[in-house]
Order: structure tokens, then sequence, then C-alpha cells
């Protein structure tokens, strides 16, 4: 049977601008202050003008005494530039119930149960926007709900806050980099700030050497301080150590930002090959400079073996680096770097010298925290040729449960490692009954999200469906900011309204999780332009946000061969796949 169609305009990136409210007089007066007054009108193409990335990718947002602009933890899809007025940046973590944070809105059982037969006969039926209803109630030009912190002075000391002023940037690195705000900073008075969306801060930067020297001297001056606060290594140090090792720190980046351009071409390399071809953050048998902290992505740590590396385990977010090699050289066996380590993608890196380690951060540290702190001395059982590891002190030391090589290799080899919500299948125990796609074909509108499909891991597959991952570079290039992170779960969601079907995520996403599909009305007509080339938009795994009880798929396997899980919980992924 023929579907019939329906013309419809096809969706543009600005149809949907940031703030409604924004005048070609607001845009004016922005392009006369730092940083973007310094920034170059032809340096940008006609398609993506500067003062269109300001007018639709900017909104102009008024706070009130103690309302919250950003809490810590909370995904952050933007940056803010004080215009007028001050904001205090809590220095310490608040308790959940005073940051008010939203309850998840789920479907309650009569529409879930609903769902077995309302669902649209044809799949991927677009919704009209007045369908979901009003979004809460509207305060100032942004629209959103505030909330706000009571009795500041009671909550937070005055040496639990730093303040920033006009002209000041923050928030930029959880928008770039697309993970959680470090800090909860709120209005001290009223205050008028910028908000960035941060497809307009890629484009920004992407044109324009001003905002990125920018940011990185707000971060310096700013979120540096909270970065080193928020480390269990500098819980015990005083403020004056403190700001020394701030001036001391040294910033370095390693890989493409945009990894996932080159990573399926390198993924299918030799591993040898492929290790080879990672950036290299320092190597086995070199000087060991300082301490390193990495800020953002991950790295592999490896061991020479015979021609090639055995990778020995991956760092993250929140994890150092050089710790072990600095207190062995005070014990007088000073040694080189045991370990290479590479960027797997892209890495920020933040590298304090020795003798600044030495002076000021292991006198703060007392004997347990050194032992806690020391994680990453790799020493196995045995070593990856078979033989017996060599071990001075007579005790073996693996303070990581890592995998086994070999399945280590698979899941650093194809990052694997990023997924935060990977489904895992259990190819011994699956039947291929296929209930898992029919429960997720119920709770998507006929369409099910995933295919039973992907890379296996000795008697594990590693299904094609949304991992939700730590690095979600699906984000990247999305142009209307359709694909974004829940601010407070993390899930990755595709909103329906603003995707343009542009394909651009589906391109990004390394692990091949999401799909372009056509669309259709109410009256089951399909979408299409006025030269009849359909409409599409992408579509993917949510997992399930609106179900109570999670995901479908994997409630409905009824032989226990399917888990959604984090890849770097690794004692977790142990025991499930040995079990």
């Amino acid at each position: 049977m023929t579907l019939e169609s329906v013309i419809t305009e096809r969706p543009q990136r600005w149809d949907e601008p940031f703030g409604p409210s924004m005048t070609e007089a607001d845009v004016t007066r922005l392009l006369g202050i730092a940083p973007f007054s310094n920034m170059q009108e032809e340096a940008f193409p006609a398609a993506i003008p500067l003062r269109g990335i300001l007018k639709n990718d900017c909104r102009i947002v008024t706070f009130q005494d103690g309302d919250i602009i950003l809490r810590e933890g909370d995904y952050g899809h933007s940056a803010f530039l004080i215009l007028e007025g001050q904001v205090g940046v809590a220095l310490k973590s608040l308790p959940r119930k005073l940051l008010g944070r939203p309850e998840s809105k789920k479907k309650n059982w009569a529409q879930i149960v609903a769902q077995l037969w309302g669902n649209s006969r044809v799949p991927e039926c677009r919704k009209d926007p007045a369908d979901d209803g009003p979004l809460g109630s509207r305060l100032d030009s942004d629209g959103q709900t505030r909330v706000f912190l009571q009795d500041i002075p009671r909550v937070l000391q005055p040496g639990e806050i730093a303040t920033m002023g006009a002209g000041e940037l923050f928030g930029e690195m959880a928008a770039l980099t697309r993970s959680p705000r470090s800090a909860t900073v709120f209005a001290q008075g009223s205050c008028v700030l910028l908000e960035v969306r941060w497809q307009g801060l890629r484009d920004l930067m992407k044109r324009s050497d001003a905002l990125r020297d920018y940011t990185s001297q707000q971060y310096r001056e700013h979120s540096l301080n909270v970065h080193l606060r928020q480390s269990p290594l500098f819980r015990d140090m005083s403020d004056a150590a403190v700001d020394v090792v701030e001036q001391a720190i040294q910033f370095e980046s390693y890989g493409d930002f945009d990894w996932q351009n080159r990573f399926r071409a390198l993924s299918r390399k030799d591993i040898v090959d492929q290790i080879d071809g990672e950036p290299l953050i320092v190597s086995e048998g070199d000087y060991v400079g300082g301490l390193l902290l990495i800020r953002n992505g991950f790295a592999r740590v490896s061991r020479r073996y015979g021609d090639g590396h055995r990778t020995i385990t991956y760092l993250g977010k929140g994890d150092s680096f050089g710790l072990d090699e600095i207190l062995s050289g005070l014990e007088g066996q000073q040694q080189p770097w045991r370990y290479s380590l590479r960027a797997v993608g892209y890495v920020d890196v933040l590298m304090i010298p020795t003798p600044v380690v030495e002076q000021f951060l292991l006198p703060t540290m007392s004997e347990e925290a050194k032992r806690s702190a020391r994680q990453f001395d790799y020493t196995l059982d045995q070593r990856s040729d078979g033989s017996k590891a060599d071990d001075s002190q007579g005790e073996q030391k693996a303070k990581r449960s890592v995998p086994d090589s070999d399945r280590l290799e698979t899941l650093v080899q194809r990052r694997l490692i990023n997924g935060q919500q990977a489904m895992l299948i259990d190819l011994e125990r699956c039947t291929r009954c296929d209930d898992c796609v029919r429960a997720c074909a119920d709770a998507h509108d006929g369409n099910p999200r995933f295919l039973r499909k992907g890379p296996v891991v000795g008697h594990h597959m590693v299904a094609h469906a949304c991992m939700h991952c730590l690095d979600p570079v699906c984000m990247i290039g999305c142009p209307t900011g359709a694909i974004a992170r829940d601010q407070e779960t993390g899930v990755v969601n595709i909103n329906d309204q603003t995707c343009i079907g542009c394909a651009t995520c589906a391109q990004s996403c390394p692990y091949e999780n999401i799909r372009i599909v056509e669309v259709f009305d109410k009256k089951q007509r399909q979408l299409v332009d006025e030269r009849s080339l359909p409409i599409l938009k992408a579509t993917k795994c949510d997992l399930c946000v609106q179900q109570h009880g999670g995901p479908a798929c994997q409630h409905a396997c009824p032989h226990d061969a399917l888990v959604r899980m984090n890849m770097r919980q690794v004692d977790v992924l142990n025991r499930w796949l040995d079990r």
C-alpha cells in the first residue's frame, strides 16, 4: 500500500531560536563588549554569521538574589557571560533538597498499558508541539522556573563562596566537554547574564581565537580552583598551598576534540598499529616530570610487550597518573615512567610539576591517603607473557580490578569504555526470542530503538543501542541542539520538535547507535518537502526514561541474558561477564 504524502517545510537550524526575544539592538550591544568585540565578522561564513549566532544561539536572562543559575552535578549545555551584577560560586557541595532538583516525568500506569493498543499504526509519527502541553510557568525572558537558595548566609559562610562579576564567563567547560557542572552558581543580588548554548559556543570558538583565549584565562582564574578542591588529593591542603599549585599547573591537550572523525578507521586497524597511532602523553622509560590529572576524556595505560604494547588499564576524568613514581623517588628509588599513557580520542590533562607535588601536596597526605591514591601501581599477578611478576616489596599490588587482557584490549580498542548504559547480551543465554525488541517497540510507537547485533567480546555482544556515553560525541555537530543530555540524569535524548534530520549525529556516533528514519503525521501521511524528498529525523534509545522500572528491553528478557551496564564500573562488569 502506498502511503499518502503531505508537503511541509524542511526544518532549519534557527527555526527555534534560543532566545525568541533577542533583538538586533541586543546583538549590537553584545558586539561592543569582550570577547565579541575582538571577533571579526568576516571570519564567519555567510550561512552562520556572527550576528546570527548572537541572535539565535544566545539569550539575555535576568536572575534575582539567591536564584540558582547552575547546579553542581547537572549536565551543562550552555555558558554564561555576566553582563550586569555578580554571582556566587559555592565552594562546597550543597544538599540535593536545597538545590530543588526537579523530578523526572514518567508515564502513569494507565498510559503505559495504553501503549499496547494506543501507539500509532505508523512508526515515527511526529507530534504537534501543542501535544506536550506547557513546559512550566514562565519567568523572565528565558521561560524558566526559578529555584532559589533561602538564607544564603546560613547555608554558606563567606569563605565558602567565590564571587564573579561583570565580564566574567562561566560554565563553558561543562558545555563544551558534555560533562557535569563542577559547582553550584547562584545570583548575588539582581544580575543580568548572557546565556550561550553550546552550538553557538562551538561555532564562536571555531571561527575566532578571541573566545578560546578568553575561556582559557577564565578557567585558570575561576574553575581550576574549584576543580582542585573537589579532588581528594587536595582535600587537606591549605588555601595558600592550593593557590601555589594552581599557578604552577600546566594545561595540556592530546588528540582531536572531534575524535570520532577518525575513530572508525583507526579501530579497524591491528591493535598494535592502533596504539601506535594514538597521541603519546608520556612514554615508558622517560623522566617523570610531574603528576598528571585527567580533566576530560580517556587515556590508555600500556606497557611494552615484544614489538608492541599491551594495554594494562584505562583512565578517565578524575583519575591521576604518576604519583607512584614520585613517591618512589622520595623513598630513594628514583625511577622513570613504568607505563606509557596515550590519548584514546581526546584528553585534557593538568600537569603539576614534581617539585610542587613534593613540596605542597605530599606533606598534607596521610599514609592511608597515599596508599589509596597509589591506584596505578599496575603490578600484575601474571605478566602478559605468563611469567611471575617481579615485586621487590614481596606483595602484589593490583589496586583496580581489570578485565582479562584480551577483553580489555577489545573494550579500549572499540572505545566501549565510553558507555554508561551499554546493552550487553549473553549469547549463551539469549534464545533469539526477540522479546526485548518487541518490548522496545511497544514503548516507542511501534519502532524499536536498537538493533540486536553488534561487536562481540567473548560470548557477549554489545548491542547497537545508545550507550548514553560519558563523552557523547554525537552531540558535537548537532546544529540545533536537538540531541542533548538530561541535566540531572545524563541520559542522551533527541528532541523530536527541533531535530531537522541532518544525520550529523548518526554520522558522528562511533558505535552506529543512531538511525535516521522517515517521518509521518497522525493521518499516516508521509511528510515530504517541496521536492518530494522525505522529511527525516534521528531516533535512538532513550533508556525508557518515561517508563516505570527503566529500560523495557532488560525487563522483558525471560532468560536474564540482557543488562544495561556502566562500562567503567569494572568490578560490576567483571562479575556479570564471568557469572
